[in-house]
Order: C-alpha cells, then sequence, then structure tokens
C-alpha cells in the first residue's frame, strides 16, 4: 500500500527562478539573452524556426458558402420509427414547423428533404420541400399524400 506523503512526486522542490546565480537559474532565470523569448507574455504560436509552417504547407481546398440554407434529411424509415414511437401522429401533417417544435429536426433548419431509404407502413400526409424518387414512389404506393412547397 502506497501512502500519500511517501510518493515521489511530493519530494520534488520547486525550481525558484531568478534568485542568484548560485540556484542555476539566476539573472535571466533560463531564458537566455535577449529576444522575443525572453520577455514575458510571448506565445509564439505555430512557430517552427523558421521552417514553413505545417498550416502553410497544407493546401487550401473547398469553399463554404454564406447563404448556403440548412436542409433537414429524412428517410422513410425514421418517420415509420417516430409514428411507432407515438412521437407522430399520422391524422396530422408533417412539416418542418411540426419536427422542429418535436424536436426531430434542428431549429437551424429551413428546409425539408424526404428520402426513400426504409419503408412506410402507415399513411400521411406530408409537407416539404424536396424528395426523392424512391421516396415519392413507396408514399404513392402507400396512399400518402405528398405536398411539395414552393421553393425559393
Amino acid at each position: 500500500m502506497i501512502e500519500l506523503n511517501k510518493l515521489k512526486k511530493t519530494k520534488v522542490k520547486k525550481i525558484r527562478v531568478g534568485r542568484g546565480i548560485g540556484s542555476g537559474k539566476g539573472k535571466t532565470s533560463g531564458r537566455g539573452v535577449k529576444g522575443q523569448k525572453s520577455r514575458s507574455g510571448v506565445a509564439i504560436k505555430s512557430f517552427e524556426g523558421g521552417q514553413m509552417p505545417l498550416f502553410r504547407r497544407l493546401p487550401k481546398r473547398g469553399f463554404n458558402s454564406f447563404n448556403q440554407q440548412k436542409i433537414a434529411i429524412l428517410n422513410l424509415e425514421k418517420i415509420q420509427i417516430l409514428i411507432n414511437k407515438k412521437k407522430i401522429i399520422t391524422s396530422e401533417t408533417l412539416n418542418l414547423k411540426q419536427l422542429i417544435n418535436k424536436k426531430i429536426v434542428s431549429k437551424s433548419s429551413k428546409k425539408l428533404k424526404l428520402l426513400g431509404i426504409g419503408e412506410l407502413k402507415e399513411k400521411i400526409a406530408v409537407e416539404i420541400d424536396y424528395i426523392s424518387k424512391g421516396a415519392k414512389e413507396k408514399l404513392e404506393r402507400n396512399g400518402s399524400s405528398v405536398i411539395l412547397r414552393n421553393n425559393n
């Protein structure tokens, strides 16, 4: 059994810099003479001693449009799971506002897209912005109604 006061760490003495020649860390306190690194409050971030820094060596790629609207994506499979959990009522029209209120999709989403992965057993009315061919076919086969909102 190890006692706390017997640990090695507790016996290591803190080095007090700037306390005279005899300490070995006197005068310049181990910082050398002059220069940026000898001053206080200076941190040279990503400086690699004159070598080309990593962030400049790597290629810059891609483009993020600030106009882009966030589209919430929902699969038929997910809708069926939510119906089974009684989070979605089949008698109501399923739309983005309803999904945001029930915290199923993020409130930052501006549009809703329906994809055709999985099967939907219940009849449901959906009001959406975009729909895949597969999802549209499955909903028509099921007898569900699809209302496409005006995309502007």
